[in-house]
C-alpha cells in the first residue's frame, strides 16, 4: 500500500521532508491500492497482534507497527492508533466504574505534551528512510522500556513524564504503552487496566487528531483501520485455543519479534 497523490505513483514518502510530506498529504487527492499480497500480509499481522494482545492485555501496537512499518512506512501509525482507540474505549467503558479520573487527567496531560513533541520530530523528518530510522529508534526504545520491567514511583511528576514518553512515541510509532506500564506495574490490575484503558483511548485520539491537523494522515487511515478490524475480532477469537498453549513464550517471542523489526527499520533508515 501507498499514499498516493494524484498523478504520482511514487507515493508521498520518497523525497519529502516532514513539512512537504505534511503539505502534500493536506492538499492531494490520495488513492487506496492495496496489492493481494499486502492484504494478506496485514492481515496475518493483525491477527497475530490480537492474540498477543489477548494473551498479555497489552502489546497490540508493538506486535502490529513495526511490521507493518516495514512492509511500508505508510501504513503506519494512524490506522493502529484508530484500532488502540476503538479497544481501549471499549475497555474502558465495560470498567468505567474503576477509572480514577485524575490520575488519568495527569497522565493525558503529559500525552498531549508529548503529541506536540512526536509531530515536531515528524515535521523535521527527511523522507521515507529519515521516517524508517525515527520509527526503528522508538520502537527499540519501547522494547528497551518493556524489558527494563523496573516500576517507577507512582505520583504526578511520574504519571505527567512518562505520559509525555507515551505521547510521543504513540505518535510516532502507535506504541504508547511501555512507558505506562513502568508505572503501573505495582498497581492492582482491575484498577490498572480502566485507567490505562481511559488513558489509551484519549491518548490515541490525542495523537490522530495531531496527525490530521499536521496532515499525517488521511481517509485511506481510516479505511485501513476498518479493514484491518475483521482480522482483529478473528485474532481475538482464535487466542482463546493459543492462550494456555503458548502463554509462557508470548512476551518473549513479541519482544523479540518488535526489537528484530526495529533493528531493520533502523538499517533500512541507514542505509
Amino acid at each position: 500500500m501507498r499514499w498516493l497523490p494524484s498523478g504520482d505513483m511514487g507515493g508521498v514518502s520518497s523525497g519529502y521532508t516532514g513539512s512537504q510530506k505534511a503539505h502534500a498529504l493536506g492538499a492531494q487527492e490520495f488513492t487506496l491500492d492495496l496489492a493481494p499480497w499486502m492484504i494478506a500480509a496485514v492481515a496475518a499481522i493483525v491477527v497475530l497482534g490480537s492474540i498477543v494482545q489477548s494473551g498479555l492485555g497489552m502489546g497490540f501496537g508493538l506486535m502490529v507497527a513495526p511490521l507493518l512499518a516495514l512492509l511500508d512506512p505508510a501504513l503506519v501509525p494512524a490506522p493502529t492508533l484508530f484500532l488502540g482507540m476503538f479497544t481501549a474505549a471499549w475497555g474502558a467503558f465495560g470498567d468505567r466504574g474503576l477509572i480514577r479520573w485524575n490520575e488519568v487527567a495527569i497522565a493525558s496531560f503529559g500525552r498531549f505534551t508529548g503529541v506536540a513533541a512526536g509531530l515536531v520530530l515528524l515535521f523535521f523528518v527527511a523522507g521515507e528512510a529519515g521516517f524508517s530510522l525515527l520509527f526503528g529508534v522508538m520502537v527499540l526504545a519501547a522494547v528497551f522500556l518493556s524489558v527494563a520491567g523496573r516500576a517507577l514511583p507512582f505520583n504526578r511528576l511520574s504519571l505527567a513524564s512518562m505520559g509525555i514518553v507515551s505521547g510521543t512515541m504513540g505518535t510516532i510509532t502507535s506504541v504508547g504503552a511501555p512507558p505506562m506500564a513502568l508505572i503501573y506495574h505495582g498497581r492492582a490490575p482491575s484498577e490498572a487496566r480502566a485507567s490505562l484503558a481511559a488513558f489509551f483511548a484519549i491518548g490515541c485520539a490525542g495523537s490522530l487528531f495531531g496527525l490530521y491537523a499536521a496532515g499525517w494522515a488521511g481517509i485511506q487511515d481510516l479505511a485501513l483501520a476498518v479493514a484491518m478490524l475483521p482480522p482483529m475480532l478473528l485474532g481475538l477469537w482464535l487466542a482463546r485455543y493459543f492462550r494456555l498453549r503458548f502463554a509462557k513464550w508470548y512476551r518473549p517471542w513479541l519482544l523479540s519479534v518488535a526489537g528484530l523489526a526495529g533493528l531493520l527499520l533502523v538499517a533500512r533508515g541507514l542505509l
